[in-house]
């Protein structure tokens, strides 16, 4: 664009500043710093100065032109940062280099550019000023954006010219890229988006889901065999709404460009997920997660360690800086400490924190985890040993048409269209107080139980004594109580003898809501026994029939036939 010669102002001590219209005013001008070098010349060959531009025949040198995209401003000249903002297509170097404006350009179609500097996102980006978006555009060449940021100030560089580009709109593919040290004249970004149909949900009601996670080093044994993978993060999406691209879409809509949002005491427009792996020794007091760590020669965010108080690895998001080298001791605000043990890291950056969605499947970003239980055979979970774990089929099963407050329901396994109360027997007999563990016979259950729930034993009394237990072992047969039970008296409380009935109750409980749900481990179709009984307020005939748990789930609903 040409030099508008109304929108500066040259002023007999050098200051060259912009005075036209602000961004998305009436009229605003920009123009590349090769014409602005030449504008300054053009006034520098004038005779004499006039007007607001001091600057003439008699005046020294204002700027030389190394290259059409680099321009140095000579002799006091020099322009501030709103001027910069009206610059393009180039540096501009003054002050006798201390103070350095680099360009940017961004081949791409983004509309909305973030850029993070030295931790934090630049907050006047003033390139998204304009609506169609888009900021000295020059679409025949594929470029969306021109400007330029400062890089050096005061004879500093500004974390040693690192800039991060991100493109974060709600509804949009993610992108970044890095510039890892900017150069004089033009830096290239090359940030695209396009739809997100994975993410078609509105804002408004994504921003209303409860999403729960917890944070710091978190064991999950994603794929069923008894050994636990890690993550730095566990996200819960066991309560509504349930779908792993819920979850796709909630992680989007709090690391969206301007959230308010905090993720793991980063703000969410900048929380990127862990970039280093870095082993570690010699750790000394009690490290927090998450927390601020810091080093010379760079800062970062603590996600996960594998041991607060004897760390052998932590996992952090770098911030500034760089990554710290060998032996360099880290320090976490919590004032603890660890040198680094020789191996750092760098793991790649995915577009989005928590991977990428089919749209029913969630293929996990590396060392972002979700619970178990939230599943499925399709979705894939990278662990922080950067190994892709791959979960089983968890099913679920659905009693609907329930009454709260008011419904028994009861969902075992069907014999007949009956109870299979012979679905295993007690491998000890237990006759005393405070049991805390019971076991099958033969040493070893099935992997498709519930991993926390309910099953009755049959005592010697001939009750059916309902147990809750709170995990399984499948290959000693042993059943971990939540509680302890009493064994050691009559009726209810009688002994149970080795050999007596024990069976799963994958329901077993007073309604809490219309419906009740159990979710297991698939491995064969198993054929279910349901009963809803209520004698309550509205009571209602025993409803009672059979249903199948299949490699999809399934559901039944209750028929309510009053009972009067």
């Amino acid at each position: 664009m040409a030099f508008v010669t109304t929108d500066w102002t040259i002023a007999a001590n050098g200051d060259i500043r912009y005075s036209g219209d602000i961004h998305g005013g009436a009229s605003p001008s920009y123009v590349t710093v090769i014409e602005f070098h030449r504008a300054l010349q053009d006034f520098a060959d004038d005779a004499a100065a006039s007007g607001d531009d001091l600057l003439d025949i008699s005046s020294l040198t204002p700027s030389d032109r190394s290259t059409d995209n680099i321009i140095t401003l000579l002799n006091g000249f020099n322009i501030d940062d709103t001027s910069a903002e009206h610059l393009y297509d180039g540096s501009i170097i003054q002050t006798g280099g201390d103070d350095i404006y680099d360009g940017i350009v961004n081949f791409g179609n983004a509309a909305f550019i973030s850029v993070l500097q030295n931790g934090a996102l630049i907050v006047s980006d003033f390139w998204n000023s304009f609506t169609p978006a888009g900021f000295n555009a020059n679409v025949n060449q594929g470029i969306s954006h021109r400007f330029m940021v400062k890089t050096r100030t005061a004879g500093t560089d500004v974390d040693g010219r690192k800039l991060l580009g991100m493109s974060r709109e709600y509804g949009k593919t993610f992108a970044e890229f890095p510039i890892n040290g900017t150069s004089r004249g033009n830096n290239v970004l090359a940030l695209s988006e396009s739809t997100d149909l994975n993410n078609a949900t509105a804002s408004g009601t994504v921003a209303a889901y409860t999403l729960t996670k917890t944070e710091g080093y978190r064991a999950i044994d994603i794929n069923n065999d008894s050994i636990d993978e890690y993550f730095y993060v566990e996200w819960d999406i066991s309560t509504a709404p349930t779908n792993v691209n819920d979850l796709y879409e909630f992680t989007k809509y709090i690391t969206r460009r301007g959230t308010a949002e905090t993720i793991m005491g980063i703000a969410g427009d900048v929380f990127r997920g862990v970039t280093h792996e870095i082993d570690i020794d010699g750790a000394t007091g009690t490290f927090v997660e998450p927390e601020a760590v810091s080093w010379t020669g760079g800062t970062g965010q603590l996600l996960a360690i594998d041991s607060v108080t004897a760390g052998t690895k932590m996992w952090i998001q770098l911030l500034t800086g760089s990554a710290p080298g060998n032996d360099v001791l880290i320090t976490g605000a919590s004032t603890a400490t660890a040198l680094v043990n020789i191996t750092v890291v760098e793991r790649p950056i995915p577009q989005h924190i928590s991977g990428a969605s089919t749209g029913s499947a969630l293929i996990s970003a590396y060392g972002f985890g979700v619970a178990s239980a939230n599943l499925t055979a399709a979705d894939i979970m990278t662990a922080l040993d950067n190994i892709a774990y791959f979960p089983p089929n968890n099913v679920s099963f659905t009693v609907g048409g329930l009454v709260s407050g008011e419904d028994r329901v009861l969902v075992t396994l069907d014999n007949g269209g009956t109870i299979d109360k012979a679905q295993f027997t007690s491998g000890a007999t237990y006759n005393t107080g405070a049991v805390a563990s019971i076991s099958v016979t033969g040493g070893s259950l099935p992997s498709d139980l519930p991993s926390s729930g309910t099953f009755r034993i049959v005592n010697d009394a001939g009750f059916d004594v309902p147990i809750t237990y709170s995990s399984y072992n499948a290959g000693t047969g042993v059943f971990t109580l939540s509680g302890t039970y009493d064994f050691s008296g009559t009726n209810e409380t009688a002994a149970a003898t080795s050999g007596n009935n024990l069976y799963i109750t994958y329901i077993d409980k007073i309604a809490g809501a219309s419906s009740e749900v159990f979710t297991v481990v698939f491995n064969n179709p198993r054929t279910l026994f349901i009963r809803v009984r209520d004698g309550g307020v509205s009571p209602i005939k025993t409803f009672q029939t059979t249903g199948t748990l299949g490699s999809a789930g399934g559901s039944t609903t209750a028929i309510r036939t009053a009972d009067a």
